[in-house]
């Protein structure tokens, strides 16, 4: 379930992120808010850090953001080195509920938090029916089935 969880998160963060206009990642809704490719770079070190726990590694960066695509790419690779150690069959160093708990379930936060920005800073992503989406646990990557049934 973890993997399918995974592969559920590359699928919706996929969406959020394709096509954003490029001024899209500098966005600030307020002043004190984080920009979208902020949000994005924290992803990226959730993904890290979610390795590090499960390996018994613990080890939390903040790297500093890069651009867009380079944000975008580094989420998907950690999110794949992720998918990789827990489909090779390795004891956990803890359990699957703190792994989803803790950095899984803040990175499906924050891709919520994307798709909000987008509609806010005036490119909205459709919204869809996920239950009907073509989701395959071990496909993290940014190539993603396209959407069965969108709606606006």
């Amino acid at each position: 379930m973890l993997r399918h969880t995974l592969a559920t998160l590359a699928y919706r963060a996929a969406k959020v992120l394709r096509d954003a206009p490029p001024e899209f990642g500098g966005y600030r809704a307020a002043p004190t808010s984080r920009t979208p490719v902020e949000i994005l770079a924290h992803m990226g070190d959730l993904m890290d850090w979610a390795l590090s726990l499960a390996q018994g590694k613990e080890r939390w960066r903040d790297a500093p953001p890069q651009t867009w695509p380079e944000e975008s790419a580094r989420f998907f690779r950690a999110l794949a080195g992720f998918d990789e150690y827990l489909a090779g069959g390795s004891p956990l160093a803890c359990t699957e509920e703190q792994l989803f708990q803790g950095p899984i379930a803040d990175a499906l936060t924050h891709t919520g938090q994307i798709a909000m920005l987008r509609r806010m800073a005036g490119s909205p992503v459709r919204g869809e029916n996920y239950m009907r989406a073509h989701i395959e646990t071990g496909k993290t990557g940014a190539d993603q089935a396209a959407a069965v049934r969108e709606f606006d």
